[in-house]
């Protein structure tokens, strides 16, 4: 067998060994339509004071971020980062729909949720809900949160950061962690917008 061969078949036995092959995913947040397939939530457009659900929204891609109005770095840092990605999609922007889902219904009033993600880009609209139902959406998506005294006599919120992407009819389900930017994100909403 010649040293060509020889490698030849190394490299295939190799390759055989690591079992069956799988395609790189083609988006640059992760697939979790597995683990958040039937995730929705039951709350209400601060706007309007209606109720909505992912079902109001569909034939759109659905962006969902979870935090809190007065949130001092995480929130309005990845609010302005959507922004950003709203500006870089152009046109598709008219079928993206961003959703800030507060975790502190407490303080973030209807009249405050109104404004504050408008603030960033016109069409973002917050929602929100009584604890009870914050704690079911929070818990459907897999959102941890918890108060935390701060030296100012208030609390604050330590959360977790990401954010949700959900294709028009559903599915995928992309979730983006904390780290990811407007780039990364136009291109898996683009590819989320052609899932028909």
């Amino acid at each position: 067998m010649s040293l060509r061969n020889l490698l030849l078949f190394l490299l295939l036995s190799l390759l055989a060994a690591c079992g069956e092959q799988t395609l790189p995913s083609p988006f640059q947040a992760g697939d979790v339509s597995a683990k958040y397939a039937q995730a929705d939530f039951h709350l209400n457009d601060a706007t309007t004071g209606k109720p909505v659900s992912r079902e109001d929204f569909r034939g759109k891609v659905v962006v969902l971020f979870f935090g809190y109005t007065h949130c001092p770095q995480v929130c309005p840092t990845e609010l302005a980062e959507l922004a950003q990605m709203m500006r870089k999609l152009g046109k598709d922007a008219d079928r993206v729909q961003v959703l800030f889902i507060t975790l502190d219904p407490e303080r973030d009033t209807p009249e405050l949720l109104a404004k504050y993600p408008a603030a960033f880009y016109p069409t973002f609209k917050g929602l929100s809900g009584d604890s009870a139902a914050t704690a079911q959406v929070a818990k459907a998506f897999g959102v941890t949160y918890e108060k935390q005294p701060n030296k100012n006599g208030g609390y604050d919120l330590d959360h977790s950061a990401g954010t949700y992407f959900i294709a028009p009819r559903g599915r995928p389900i992309l979730l983006s962690p904390f780290w990811q930017h407007s780039d990364m994100w136009v291109q898996d909403v683009r590819l989320l917008l052609a899932f028909r």
